[in-house]
């Protein structure tokens, strides 16, 4: 086989409508979550990490979304605000609102728990990761408060700055979560506040794995960013490696408390891993990412997510009954099973339809001046690809 030079697989980058590895690393990212919220999780040591497949989320979610507006952009002359936020209302509030009114209806109204009526509209206004407190079961919507806020500002940040200010936004951003940890933005007169129930700071560093996806996505886009990555991350063996290197930050090199640089490291580290796996299509470890059960996994590991502490719950009222240990096979085969399968049906019989409308007016692409100028052959075509990478790939 030829070897590939930078530029020719940057053309390959560029016109690439899907990319093999995302699902699989989402099926990594989800199947860590759910480790994590069960008997297995640890104090320490290798079962104690499992909250990290939320930071995997955010790396291939800031990558993926940043990678769609450039394309769009190139292809169309402009970005649509007003198809991006319809696109992702789509996706993300049907479920979404779902999952929160049924928890809210039977914990706060069902179960009597009225003082958590104050915290109840934070969660349809995305402001989750502001809670001190939440209701049982919507403890995980935290991050996807996360997520919206990044797609609300980040968007108007790629129309209204030039694109040469664009990484320096990345780099800024990354920077002042990581000194946000260490208190020092108190001397600046910048701290947190009560406002109601909500406490409003800026959390840790977990902003940090979507601006670090966002600045992956600006470095590939363009010839020389691709190149000086390609040189360091286009071995066909590469993702073993990077994958190696997070498993050793991990699991033995870093304290367990992770915050501050240890915590950007392990960010660094998923990006890194993320650029080997989006560089090409052949890497050694893609058969693996590519298996049929872990793909199906990524396809619905929103679901699962929103979706696995209602199941759970229910599995521990029946486990009280029955008395099934949380640790026994059985527990976990009804835990991660059933949450699977609820995910499956949402997928097929909710989710779907309005992921179906993605296509109707207000989800199209914005068609800039550049669009007129082009033939209607070719704008079908990059229209077709955009919808086909956003389709398929959507986080």
């Amino acid at each position: 086989m030829p070897k590939l030079t930078a530029s020719q697989a940057h053309r390959a980058y560029l016109e690439r409508t899907r990319f093999g590895a995302l699902d699989g690393l989402r099926a990594l990212a989800i199947l860590a979550v759910l480790i994590h919220h069960s008997a297995l999780a640890q104090e320490g040591g290798a079962w104690s990490r499992g909250f990290l497949g939320v930071d995997l989320f955010f790396v291939i979610s800031g990558f993926l979304i940043t990678t769609l507006l450039l394309r769009e952009r190139d292809r169309a002359g402009a970005i649509s605000l007003r198809g991006f936020y319809w696109r992702r209302a789509l996706r993300i509030l049907p479920l979404y609102y779902l999952v929160v009114t049924l928890a809210g209806i039977y914990f706060v109204i069902g179960r009597g728990h009225l003082e958590a009526l104050q915290i109840w509209p934070a969660y349809y206004l995305f402001f989750a990761n502001f809670l001190t407190e939440h209701i049982p079961t919507l403890y995980p919507t935290w991050s996807l408060s996360m997520e919206e806020q990044f797609y609300l500002i980040w968007p108007l940040v790629m129309i209204w700055l030039p694109p040469r200010y664009w990484g320096a936004v990345v780099l800024f951003g990354v920077a002042l979560n990581v000194v946000a940890v260490t208190g020092m933005l108190g001397a600046l007169g910048i701290t947190a506040f009560q406002l109601g129930p909500l406490w409003v700071h800026l959390p840790d560093a977990t902003y940090a794995p979507l601006l670090l996806g966002a600045g992956l996505a600006l470095m590939l886009h363009q010839p020389r960013g691709f190149a000086l990555l390609w040189r360091v991350f286009g071995h066909r063996w590469m993702p073993f490696g990077l994958f190696g290197i997070l498993l050793a930050l991990i699991f033995g090199l870093l304290p367990q408390v992770l915050a501050g640089v240890p915590y950007l490291l392990v960010h660094l580290a998923m990006t890194g891993w993320l650029a080997t796996l989006v560089l090409r299509e052949d890497s050694w470890m893609h058969p693996l990412l590519r298996l049929r059960p872990l793909v199906r996994v990524g396809v619905v590991s929103y679901g699962i997510y929103l979706l696995h502490l209602l199941v759970l719950h229910v599995v521990r009222l029946l486990g009280e009954q029955i008395g099934l240990a949380q640790d026994s096979a059985v527990f976990l085969l009804l835990y991660w099973g059933g949450t699977f399968l609820l995910a499956e049906l949402s997928f097929r019989h909710y989710e779907r339809y309005f992921l179906s409308l993605r296509h109707k007016p207000l989800g199209r692409m914005g068609r800039g001046q550049a669009q007129a100028r082009q033939s209607k052959d070719a704008t079908a075509t990059g229209a077709a690809g955009l919808e086909r990478l956003g389709k398929e790939q959507d986080p």
